[in-house]
């Protein structure tokens, strides 16, 4: 069998095997890793799958049928505030991070446009808790509490809201664009046991290109947060985007959030129910802008 139908079959009956060989390829560097992950690309790009992330779930029609009883049991997770325990105090991981370069890439076919929901659509909420101490970190690592998407998937992103909007429900927005000197301090901060949840700065992060978001499901009148199977950034099994722990309501809610987003061309993380990567991120570059200097006006 030639490499590529080898590449595409293991695409297609066993993504997760896929994932292994484009960071196996990576990792190691070997000769056969640019080809590799540009047809690891390619299979993505025709199936509407990427490594790292699973096939589409049920539609949004068919989770909206399949609504549980609405006096279904609805306790907050039991991993609220989950916290890793940092590797270095903080401000001495933000100097080790300071004058840190973004790896070198090939030139990709679109430059940024970043902008922010919020902005489109002011019934957007938001939850930035990167910009607080309440996050994996228990530190601020943001100076301003805002959130940024290329101006595509942005516009995909209301379209959601907009589908949601007609059920009662809004969408809290946790974290969009993340500069790269950030997804670089959360590697140095996570113990080694504990990275497989946070991106590799030698590879950068969907978040790093503006084309990954990580939000979560809210009462649209009030804002008031509705409760998941775990919470924002759990490094549990109860992020995956299929555990079936929880209640019957809070895995309704996940399902429903997955639905509406991949209606609106974004792809569930495999490991956190929470973020979601645009279909066009392979064509934006590492970036590493902070939030202060991009332009607000949009």
């Amino acid at each position: 069998m030639r490499p590529a139908s080898l590449v595409a079959r293991l695409w297609t009956q066993g993504p997760p095997l896929a994932t292994l060989l484009a960071l196996m390829t990576d990792r190691h560097k070997h000769s056969l890793a640019a080809p590799c992950l540009s047809l690891l690309a390619a299979c993505g790009a025709a199936t509407g799958r990427f490594p790292g992330t699973l096939p589409p779930g049920p539609s949004l029609q068919e989770v909206l049928a399949a609504r549980p009883p609405a006096d279904d049991a609805d306790p907050r997770p039991e991993d609220v505030s989950y916290r890793v325990e940092r590797t270095a105090l903080i401000d001495e991981l933000r100097a080790r991070c300071r004058d840190v370069k973004p790896p070198v890439e090939p030139p990709r076919l679109k430059t940024q446009n970043l902008v922010e929901p919020v902005r489109l659509d002011p019934s957007l909420r938001l939850d930035v808790r990167y910009a607080t101490n309440e996050n994996f970190l228990g530190a601020k690592v943001y100076d301003e509490a805002r959130v940024f998407l290329q101006a595509e998937a942005a516009v995909a992103l209301v379209a959601v809201q907009q589908s949601l909007a007609e059920h009662g429900l809004g969408l809290l927005l946790h974290d969009g664009y993340r500069p790269w000197r950030v997804t670089k301090l959360f590697w140095e901060a996570t113990p080694a046991a504990q990275r497989d949840f946070v991106a590799d700065p030698a590879n950068g992060s969907r978040h790093n290109r503006g084309c990954a978001i990580d939000l979560s499901l809210c009462d649209l009148a009030t804002g008031a947060p509705l409760a998941m199977p775990s919470d924002f950034d759990a490094f549990t099994a109860a992020a995956h985007p299929n555990y079936q722990g929880g209640t019957r309501l809070q895995r309704w809610r996940r399902d429903l959030l997955r639905a509406a987003m991949e209606q609106q061309g974004f792809h569930v993380y495999d490991g956190e129910w929470w973020h979601f990567d645009f279909e066009t991120w392979q064509d934006y570059p590492l970036l590493d802008v902070p939030f202060a200097d991009l332009n607000s006006s949009k």
